[in-house]
Parts: structure tokens; C-alpha cells; sequence
């Protein structure tokens, strides 16, 4: 097969990186896309960072032994853990990672207030502190660590009292401060995004990073000569490292949220 005409592989700690996905195909609906999630050893956020960096290079290893003409890295906590091993250990493959949306959430609103959602390990990691810093000067950025919440989402708890009172608990601090922007900085956390517009307790902005990755994996497919030819509608095949989560992988891509 023509290297062009080759799947694209996304891969995340579980099933957040649907989010991701569902962006990247509507960007590029002609190619073929492979998704693999590591629903077995979800959620990473809470994890060791040498055991995220063993796992995210195992999943990346999966999906070149399949063919795959690049990597979207569709998970924060990988990202910020291991972007930069995959790189050096790939340098003619194209890896694309995400990171939360400070950037653009802190140049519109100044110097309001920004409130980061983000597991744990994402947000210790240097990654993420160099890029709160960089913009701590346009607005004030608030990280909010949410220990447990991909897990929830991992397990299909997408509403309901449990996710609800999760929610207010963890926006209690916030219930009268001006905030104008929060930032998903977790695939996992899309899914959920209705339950925390609705606890939050006053309105605001909900963005996260899906449609920037899928920009940038454009960018990088049509600067390496790499994006398909082909006229008919790309597919998207799904695996797991939990069988069960297939028919949950399919569920949510067609999920409205």
C-alpha cells in the first residue's frame, strides 16, 4: 500500500481519546484511522511517570507494527510524560500530541480567570508548567487537579448524583470567583461536559484541545506529502486492550456531547 494511503493510529490510556478522534475525522473524513485504547491499564493520569512512558511506547509499538503512517497521541497525561521520547526514538514519523488549550482560552479573556481541568500527572509534569507559565501573564490560570474523574468516565459514568456531587465538591472553591474559561485538559473529560457546565454553578466557556490536534495533524500529514488521494469516505477501526470497551468505543464516537 501506498505510505499515503495508510491508516492514521490514535492512541490514548482508554476511551477519552474518542474525543480527539471524532475531531481528526471530521477534519479529514478520507482517511482511514486505527484507534487503539489502553483500557487495561486505564486511567494513566494517576500513574508512575516511568509507568505512563512504559505503556504509552507499547501502544505506539502496536500501532507502527500495523502500518500506521502516523501517531496522534490522544491523551494529555502521554503526552506531557513521553512526546518527547516518541520523537527522538521516530524522528521521520509524524506524533502528534495534545495539550490543554491555555493558549487560546487566556488571550481571549485577558485577565479573567482560567480553570485547567487536569489529572494529576499532567498537571506535575513540566509540560504543563511551562505552558500555565508562559501565558500566567495574559490571564490567571488555576490548575485543578481531578483525581478519579477519567476513571469515571472510563467506566460510563457520564451523569448522575455520583458524577454530580464529584463535580460540586471539586468547584466548591470557585462559587463565587469570575471565571470565564475552563479548560479540558483530559481527552476523558469531553464526555462529561454538560454535568460540569452544570455544576459550575454560573456560566462558562467549556474548550478543550481536540480540534488543535487535528489541525495540527493536517498540517503535518500535508508538509510530509502524506495525506490520502483517495474520493471515498475514510474508516475507523477500533481496538482495545479490554475487549469489552469495543462496543463503548463505537458508542461514544456517535455520542452527542
Amino acid at each position: 500500500m501506498e505510505q499515503r494511503e495508510q491508516p492514521i493510529g490514535v492512541f490514548d490510556s482508554g476511551l477519552g481519546g474518542i474525543s480527539v478522534l471524532r475531531a481528526c475525522t471530521a477534519l479529514l473524513p478520507q482517511e482511514d484511522f486505527l484507534f487503539f485504547g489502553d483500557s487495561a491499564n486505564a486511567p494513566y493520569g494517576e500513574k508512575s511517570l516511568a509507568q505512563v512512558r512504559r505503556l504509552t511506547i507499547a501502544a505506539v509499538d502496536r500501532l507502527l507494527a500495523q502500518g500506521v503512517k502516523a501517531v496522534v497521541v490522544a491523551c494529555n497525561t502521554a503526552t506531557s510524560a513521553a512526546i518527547h521520547l516518541l520523537r527522538q526514538a521516530h524522528p521521520d514519523l509524524p506524533i502528534i500530541g495534545i495539550e490543554p488549550a491555555v493558549k487560546p482560552a487566556a488571550l481571549d479573556v485577558g485577565s479573567s480567570s482560567v480553570i485547567v481541568m487536569a489529572t494529576p500527572l499532567t498537571i506535575r509534569e513540566d509540560k504543563y508548567q511551562k505552558l500555565a507559565a508562559a501565558f500566567c501573564h495574559e490571564a490567571n490560570v488555576i490548575s485543578l487537579p481531578c483525581p478519579g474523574l477519567a476513571e469515571m468516565v472510563e467506566g460510563g459514568l457520564f451523569d448522575g448524583p455520583v458524577l454530580d456531587g464529584y463535580l460540586q465538591d471539586l468547584f466548591l472553591p470557585f462559587r463565587y470567583c469570575s471565571v470565564d474559561y475552563i479548560v479540558l485538559g483530559c481527552t476523558h473529560y469531553p464526555f462529561v461536559r454538560r454535568a460540569i457546565a452544570r455544576n459550575f454553578g454560573q456560566p462558562v466557556a467549556i474548550i478543550d484541545g481536540s480540534e488543535g490536534t487535528a489541525r495540527q495533524l493536517r498540517r503535518q500529514l500535508d508538509a510530509q506529502g502524506l495525506l490520502s488521494q483517495r474520493q471515498r469516505p475514510g474508516t475507523v477501526t477500533f481496538q482495545n486492550s479490554r475487549p469489552d470497551k469495543l462496543t463503548m468505543s463505537h458508542t461514544l464516537f456517535h455520542m452527542d456531547f
